[in-house]
């Protein structure tokens, strides 16, 4: 089997943080979810991986390369604009040839690998096999409907129905053999100018062709939003194993479950697990709470931060305020403001959110 991850999304929903960085490689516990997904799919026995980037490719490019440190191969397929998952299938069939493939969104986090569905899909017959995982909030995504009996099949695909035939929703990993690259030359565009997936497979139900549901019981996460993210990074962070490669001097704390990367210092500092501090982070008189990622090269000092991730070279300094719940980018100084009266001072891009108690 091949592997098709897709790369090419905007990553509005990030923005300010996306408007310079493929949301794709923003780090969870301190690695880019592209990077956990290629992973997933190594794990899974999938060495030949194709990755559809679009206007974030050359810095897609620049962090993945040709697959070596993941010791797989990687081809890229570039994707003028986002017009549809289905369109991707599509414009990635010369890399696809007549194989069986499993694709995976590039930007979702899911608990326990896919081993055991890839190994259930390599042993049938099924033209397709589609991930769902109940849901709480069914009107949110595409939602399947299923016969009912041990032998459960899929009847329809409803996208973001306003009253939901079930509370299975799709978490955005497919598996096909090539009878889909029929399916996506079948269809039409959606009222969004986009080649729906969702209409493909709902070609093939039609068609008779055999689609299996693969309902998936762990954690799934679709980290297209900062709550999702900071959601995604606790879940990771309670998996990890943690280890210290870092220097953590007498005067500090750190429990057992913190990594401290190489190159790190923790001087006169709390840090408690789940968390973990990258490559040469400094942390003086800091307190690193539970839930907390902080990224390499930064600098925390007289400063409180928990259940938050911090992207690289960014430097949080003499903050009287414990800050919480935040995903704070590349390059950022918080500090102190020394003007008198007391103001606020801040360069804020467009669509940030802050909070000021």
């Amino acid at each position: 089997m091949k592997g098709l991850i897709l790369s090419g999304g905007k990553g509005s929903r990030l923005y300010p943080l996306t408007y310079t960085r493929a949301k794709q490689l923003v780090p969870v516990a301190n690695k880019p979810v592209l990077f956990r997904v290629i992973e997933t799919l190594r794990d899974a026995g999938i060495t030949e991986i194709g990755i559809v980037v679009g206007h974030t490719g050359p810095e897609i490019r620049e962090a993945v390369g040709g697959g070596k440190q993941f010791g797989v191969d990687i081809s890229y397929i570039e994707q003028e604009s986002p017009l549809g998952l289905a369109h991707a299938v599509y414009i990635a069939r010369d890399f696809l040839g007549d194989e069986r493939f499993v694709m995976f969104l590039g930007d979702n986090v899911i608990e326990g690998g896919i081993g055991r569905l890839i190994g259930e899909f390599r042993d049938q017959h099924y033209n397709a096999q589609i991930v769902l995982t109940p849901t709480d909030n069914p009107q949110a995504y595409g939602i399947a409907e299923l016969t009912d009996g041990p032998e459960r099949r899929i009847v329809r695909l409803v996208e973001k129905p306003r009253n939901p035939p079930s509370n299975l929703a799709l978490v955005g990993i497919y598996m096909f053999d090539p009878t889909i690259h029929e399916a996506v030359r079948a269809i039409s565009p959606s009222w969004r100018g986009e080649l729906e997936i969702t209409d493909a497979i709902q070609w093939l139900i039609t068609q008779g062709h055999d689609v299996h549901p693969y309902i998936h019981r762990g954690w799934w996460i679709d980290t297209g939003k900062q709550s999702d993210m900071l959601a995604a990074n606790a879940k990771v962070l309670e998996e990890l194993t943690h280890k210290i490669e870092g220097y953590v001097d007498r005067d500090s704390t750190v429990d057992e479950r913190v990594t401290v990367q190489s190159g790190a210092e923790i001087v006169n500092s709390v840090v408690r697990g789940p968390a973990i501090i990258g490559r040469n982070v400094r942390l003086v008189n800091a307190y690193i709470g539970p839930f907390t990622s902080i990224y390499h090269d930064c600098v925390i000092e007289q400063a409180e931060i928990e259940q938050s991730i911090v992207l690289e070279n960014s430097r949080i300094c003499d903050i009287p305020y414990r800050i919480a719940d935040s995903l704070i980018g590349r390059d950022v100084e918080v500090t102190r403001s020394e003007f008198r009266p007391k103001a606020l001072k801040m360069t804020l891009g467009d669509n940030s959110k802050v909070g000021i108690l």
